[in-house]
C-alpha cells in the first residue's frame, strides 16, 4: 500500500485528545477511559473512520475504538472527528498493528470486532497476513468476551470464500453470511464504510459474515 506522507502526522496523533497514545498501559481498564462499564467494540483497519464514527453516534450506550496501523490514514480520521458538531465521548482511536491487540486488551475486554474491506493479500504465500486467517482469529480469541462476535465485510469474493473456510478451521462458527449484503435481510441497519459506499455505487456486491466461538444456538 502506497500512502502519501502527511507532514507532522505523528505529532498530530501524539497530541490529539481522541487518540490513545499508550494503549498497553490501559490494558484491562479501558472502562476508566470512557468513564463507564459499557461494552467495548473495535474496528480493526478503520481507514478514515466513517464506519466507526457513525456507529458511535448511533449507539451512545456502547464504547468504540477505531484502530488503524497507518499514521497518515489515522490523521484523516482525526480531522473528520474534529469537524463533528456533536462531541462523542464514546469514541477513541489507536495507531496499532492488529497483531498486537492482545498486548493492549485484556481477555474478554472486547465484545465485538469489525473487519471492513481488509487488505486481501491475494498471493497465497501472504495468506497469513489476511485479517481472517487462523493466525489473526487466534488473536481475536484472546481479547473477545466468551460470546464475542467478529463481523467481516468485503467486496473481494476470493477473500470472502477464503474466510468462509479459514474461520471454521480456526475453531469459530459462522453465525450468518451473504454474498450480496445490500440485497439481503442483513441490509437493515447496515452502516457503510467509505469503500462500501464507493463499491456499491459501482454495482459491486458486498459480502458479509459474522462469526463466534460459541455455536449458533448459543448466541
Amino acid at each position: 500500500m502506497r500512502l502519501r506522507h502527511i507532514p507532522g502526522a505523528e505529532e498530530m496523533i501524539e497530541k490529539s485528545p481522541y487518540v490513545v497514545t499508550q494503549p498497553s498501559e490501559r490494558r484491562g481498564s479501558f472502562g476508566t477511559l470512557f468513564g463507564n462499564t459499557n461494552p467495548i467494540e473495535i474496528e480493526v483497519g478503520m481507514g478514515k473512520g466513517k464506519f466507526i464514527t457513525e456507529l458511535a453516534m448511533q449507539n451512545p450506550d456502547k464504547n468504540f475504538i477505531g484502530i488503524e496501523r497507518y499514521s497518515t490514514v489515522l490523521v484523516k480520521a482525526i480531522r473528520k472527528r474534529e469537524r463533528l458538531e456533536t462531541p462523542l465521548g464514546n469514541l477513541y482511536f489507536m495507531c496499532l498493528d492488529a497483531g498486537n491487540l492482545a498486548e493492549v486488551f485484556a481477555p474478554g475486554e472486547v465484545s465485538r470486532i469489525y473487519l471492513n474491506f481488509s487488505d486481501p493479500w491475494p498471493k497465497e504465500r501472504h495468506a497469513g497476513r489476511r485479517l481472517t486467517s487462523p493466525k489473526y482469529m487466534a488473536v481475536y480469541s484472546q481479547i473477545l468476551a466468551a460470546s464475542g462476535i467478529v463481523e467481516f465485510k468485503t467486496d473481494n469474493r476470493a477473500l470472502f470464500e477464503y474466510s468462509m473456510e479459514s474461520i471454521p478451521q480456526a475453531g469459530w462458527n459462522i453465525l450468518y453470511s451473504t454474498f450480496d449484503l445490500h440485497q439481503s435481510d442483513l441490509a437493515k441497519g447496515n452502516v457503510m464504510t467509505e469503500y462500501e459506499t464507493k463499491f456499491s455505487a459501482e454495482g459491486k456486491p458486498i459480502c458479509k459474515l459474522a462469526a463466534s466461538r460459541l455455536p449458533v444456538n448459543c448466541i
